[in-house]
């Protein structure tokens, strides 16, 4: 009953008081954002949402789109610029996303949604972390984030989705709070934001 009718309900309620409260910081970081990038305000992205499907997903921009000489995008920690990380370790980046969630793409909470290309890689098992919408914050990034491996990310989700219910959902939300308040976890180890992901070696199970 919850997946189905109180999660939208909680997520239409949060999402929209949280555009009402945010919008000036939303307008001054797109300002900041305009001056500091060129003009350049919005990432926007196709990314897998529920059952996989594509959505057009939202992040203020972080990183500048500085290309080799072979025309190569150049690695995260050189396109991320001083004000980007500071986007990023305030989690003013997410902000965007509440438009998502308000659209019915993206939940409040739930796994992250990834890269369209990493769809193939997936073990049947993996794949079953878009059985429910992908989220703003989630049980992985309350317990590593970007800090913890592919595999243990997998494995959170998971346990998400097996384990979704409105207790479990206020429980994320409070932890983010603290998270937010004190960042953690939001590069990995030798990374400026999280290495690409490859595929599994073996399977992964709840």
């Amino acid at each position: 009953m919850y997946l189905a009718f109180g999660k939208r309900l909680l997520d239409l309620l949060l999402a929209g008081g949280a555009l009402l409260l945010l919008w000036p910081v939303m307008v001054l970081v797109a300002l900041v954002l305009w001056v500091g990038f060129d003009g350049k305000v919005l990432f926007t992205q196709p990314r897998p949402g529920l059952h996989g499907k594509p959505f057009l997903f939202y992040k203020f921009v972080t990183m500048t789109q500085a290309h080799d000489l072979h025309g190569q995008l150049l690695p995260d920690a050189q396109r991320l610029t001083p004000l980007g990380k500071f986007i990023r370790k305030t989690s003013l980046d997410e902000l965007p996303q509440l438009l998502n969630v308000l659209r019915g793409e993206m939940s409040i909470v739930g796994p992250r949604p990834l890269l369209m290309d990493y769809l193939p890689l997936y073990t049947s098992e993996q794949a079953r972390r878009h059985h429910v919408k992908p989220g703003i914050t989630g049980w992985a990034q309350i317990n590593g984030r970007n800090a913890i491996s592919w595999e243990q990310k997998f494995l959170f989700d998971l346990w998400y989705v097996e384990h979704v219910s409105l207790r479990v959902d206020l429980l994320i939300l409070w932890r983010t709070l603290r998270h937010v308040l004190k960042p953690s976890g939001i590069s990995a180890p030798g990374s400026a934001t999280m290495e690409r992901f490859t595929g599994s070696s073996h399977p992964t199970s709840p």
